[in-house]
């Protein structure tokens, strides 16, 4: 049983010691539960130990957050060192509190206590319960409102921040756009196939002539009324179906011999609508799909570069954002978007799905029916670097992108023919040296700009100093030459004069 609770509230800590020890509380659940609504009752289970206030909103909303990251600020360290008991050899001072990951930090900072939380235990739970419920009436400073008014503030300036954290991502406008993306592939397809079913009563001719969804719709708009048709129009039909005049041509030689029925003209005016509706649509959806692009060179340019546009915004979709992407493992990145599949191959001990939303790659595409699950692993291995570099990198560049997909052709060309890829040392070694020179490349045109000084006096200079240094050195080897001369020279008389003695000797 807790001897004391930690309450953060939107005013300030507080510090409550449990007056009812632990095995009358402990066997006496239900008691306590009922006890908790009546503040007579709930009055004699707790007191109040001490209470520090927060002196400003920034205050506030600073130590909101480190208790929403599970981190034990300064100020929360200093109150529980001031106000809890000192410990005894025999037992621990036991400190009951709601956030789990606060009670790991508090837990780190202190030897002597013990933390137990909302979740380990039921009293727990109910006593911080009661807390917060009669708070105003417990803390006799403060006034009925006051923890309202507080509650509302905080609450506003803690959510402003949390929706400005990390706005230059924009991650979020990728995962709407590529959202609408998707929904508008579904619906111009389906609305396309009902302009083709609809128009086809009138010139059914022309749906063997036009394939393309889009570009039937088109035709249809200019066409219109079959009987209307002529070789004036050539041309403007030749420029919808990509300048071909042959294909233009076949269009009017079948308007004129069409089996078709007549339209009236309210009908046509409705079908044409519906076909303008469909133009309009897949203009559209050119226009947002340019616009992903252009977002995604922002936030995520490696993924980008890596995987395309459209895969690498649909991961970051299924992720929820890039921060949550980068905290994937590879294994986890290979299966995204195919836990249907998995936890079914669980369930029944069947194999589990190789690949979730990697299969839209090209690379997957490209590899044979045996290698399909070696490239996907390793793609999922290079995509998981990327989304770290995209999300943790301050300036975007597209040079660990870049390498990052040559390792994954190489390694396709691996299997195929054998040959040796390139180490991922040596690549991101050499993408790291690019970026590098790039930014030397900026810094060298940006001290241009600012020094004014002649780029010649520079270079006289510069060779000046290098003929200096080069003297010196030739000078210091002559001089180490003679030494050795002398050297020598001293070693050799010495030798002359050692023989004669030595013949001496031996006389």
């Amino acid at each position: 049983m807790a001897d004391y609770l930690l309450h953060e509230s939107p005013i300030g800590y507080s510090l409550f010691k449990v007056a009812i020890k632990g095995e009358t509380v402990g066997n006496s659940l239900k008691e306590v539960q009922e006890g908790v609504n009546d503040l007579a009752r709930f009055g004699k289970m707790v007191d109040l130990a001490s209470f520090i206030p927060f002196e400003t909103n920034k205050q506030a909303l600073g130590e909101i957050n480190d208790v929403s990251e599970g981190v034990a600020s300064e100020t929360l360290i200093s109150f529980l060192e001031l106000n809890l008991p000192k410990p005894s050899k025999k037992k621990k001072v036991v400190l009951g509190l709601a956030d789990k990951g606060l009670a790991g930090s508090i837990k780190s900072a202190f030897d002597f206590v013990e933390c137990e939380t909302g979740d380990t235990s039921e009293v727990v739970q109910d006593l911080l319960r009661g807390i917060r419920l009669h708070f105003t009436k417990l803390v006799k400073e403060l006034r009925d409102g006051d923890i309202d008014t507080a509650q509302l503030g905080l609450g506003h300036a803690y959510s402003r921040a949390k929706v400005k954290f990390s706005v230059q991502r924009d991650d979020n406008h990728i995962i709407q756009a590529i959202a609408i993306l998707d929904q508008l592939d579904k619906a111009i397809n389906t609305f396309a196939m009902r302009v083709r079913e609809w128009y086809s009563w009138h010139f059914p001719e022309l749906i063997k002539i036009v394939s393309d969804n889009q570009r039937y719709a088109e035709v249809a708009l200019f066409v219109q009324d079959k009987k209307n048709l002529n070789d004036e129009k050539l041309h403007d039909i030749a420029a919808l179906v990509e300048d071909d005049k042959g294909v233009a041509q076949n269009i009017i030689d079948a308007a004129k011999h069409s089996m078709g029925q007549d339209i009236s003209e309210a009908d046509m005016e409705n079908v044409t609508a519906f076909a303008a509706r469909v133009v309009s649509l897949a203009k559209y959806r050119k226009s947002l799909y340019q616009y992903l692009v252009s977002k995604m060179s922002v936030v995520a340019p490696n993924l980008a570069a890596l995987i395309g546009e459209v895969v690498g915004a649909r991961l970051i979709s299924h992720a929820g954002s890039l921060t949550n992407l980068s905290k994937y493992p590879a294994s986890t990145v290979q299966i995204l978007g195919a836990e249907k599949a998995l936890f079914r191959a669980l369930k029944t001990k069947g194999n589990t799905p190789k690949y979730g939303l990697l299969y839209h790659s090209s690379f997957i595409g490209r590899a044979g029916p045996k290698n399909k699950g070696r490239i996907s692993r390793f793609l999922a291995n290079k995509c998981s670097i990327a989304s770290r570099i995209d999300n943790f990198s301050e300036e975007p560049t597209t040079k660990f992108g870049e390498a990052l997909k040559q390792q994954v052709e190489e390694r396709l060309d691996f299997y195929a023919t054998g040959a040796a890829p390139t180490k991922n040392e040596v690549a991101m070694k050499s993408a790291m040296d690019a970026v590098l020179a790039g930014m030397d490349d900026v810094d060298v045109s940006d001290a241009e700009m600012e020094d004014a000084t002649p780029k010649k006096e520079k270079k006289e200079k510069k060779e000046k100093k290098e003929k200096s240094d080069k003297s010196d050195k030739k000078k210091k080897r002559k001089s180490d030459v003679g030494e050795g001369e002398s050297e020598k020279k001293k070693k050799r008389k010495h030798d002359t004069d050692a023989e004669p003695s030595k013949k001496k000797q031996k006389a």
